[in-house]
């Protein structure tokens, strides 16, 4: 595990305090998994968007077409 040093606005410091309170962990465990929870969801985006440039369209298409039309079921009705 390594060390880092943080310079925080006051009120940024203050409201991690309140809610690391609240949550019953550490500051450095609720920045800990703040920092992680911002990691995953940046790489998720970045998966997603790779993957994108791989679809087709006509693809999508030719696959959908095999579906039969069929009514939906009323406990699936929005």
């Amino acid at each position: 595990m390594s060390t880092m040093s943080l310079r925080l606005p006051e009120s940024l410091h203050r409201q991690a305090k309140e809610l690391a309170e609240q949550e019953g962990v550490s500051i450095n465990q609720l920045v800990a998994t703040a920092l992680a929870e911002k990691i995953s969801a940046l790489q998720t985006m970045k998966y997603l968007e790779e993957r994108a440039t791989r679809g087709s369209r006509q693809k999508f298409d030719r696959t959908l077409s095999k579906v039969k039309n069929i009514p939906v079921d009323p406990i699936d009705q929005l």
